[in-house]
């Protein structure tokens, strides 16, 4: 909507930059220290989420005539590299020459210094709880049970059958607990959109399979020793337990 630059403090917004900020063509935004009418809203994914005209950034820059960086588009993308090269040939080795990959790699994640320990320890502390949260559980559903325990090992059930049966119920609540917090998550990734239009929620089969395989895992752990104690119980004791 709207249309193109009019005035030198017009700014060109993309849709889902209007929407977050909840902006229409008209309305007044503030952009580097400067009052800014939002003349037009475009589709998003031409680059940027704002834009202003050329002359308009170099007299805020203080540097007419002057740009901070060029887009050059190839008409074959696997040649990318031989026009970086030719582009240097040409006597600009002053300058950076870089393809989109390139500088794309230097604004992930993976660019932040200490950003992957953070991850891992998010993912280590995350991991502990499950295993806290599934052994309590356990422990807890065991003790409620000490006397169903005794019957069963009283009418001949042996420590492999109490292990196995326990260890069972874990993983079923463990099976349960990943389908439906993977369910939450698609969920989620549906609906932050909404709220939040500029912010991007990816969710990767292979986190997918990792997080499903982890759960399994403290599913296995949480219940183990729980389930060791349970068929360690006197029959007798259990009976009598109240």
């Amino acid at each position: 909507s709207g249309g193109p630059f009019e005035h030198p403090y017009d700014v060109l917004i993309d849709d889902l930059h209007a929407r977050n900020n909840k902006l229409k063509v008209g309305d007044s935004m503030q952009l580097l220290a400067h009052t800014f009418r939002v003349c037009g809203i475009v589709e998003h994914g031409k680059g940027a989420r704002v834009f202003i005209s050329l002359d308009t950034m170099q007299n805020l820059l203080e540097s007419p005539g002057k740009a901070t960086l060029f887009y050059i588009k190839v008409d074959n993308p696997s040649r990318t590299q031989e026009v970086v090269d030719r582009i240097k040939n040409m006597g600009l080795q002053s300058y950076s020459v870089i393809t989109i990959k390139d500088y794309l790699s230097q604004i992930t994640t993976a660019a932040i210094p200490a950003l992957d320990v953070f991850i891992d320890a998010m993912i280590f502390i995350a991991c502990a709880i499950g295993f806290i949260v599934i052994y309590l559980s356990m422990y807890t559903t065991i003790t409620e049970r000490t006397r169903e325990i005794g019957i069963l090992k009283s009418l001949g059930a042996s420590k492999l059958f109490i292990v196995n049966a326990i260890l069972r119920e874990s993983l079923l609540l463990c099976v349960l607990g990943i389908f439906l917090g993977i369910g939450l998550s698609f969920l989620a990734k549906h609906f932050i959109p909404v709220l939040l239009p500029t912010l991007s929620v990816v969710i990767t089969f292979p986190w997918v399979i990792k997080s499903a395989l982890l759960a399994l895992l403290a599913g296995v752990l949480g219940g183990f020793y729980p389930s060791l104690r349970a068929a360690s119980q006197d029959p007798i004791a259990a009976l009598s337990y109240e």
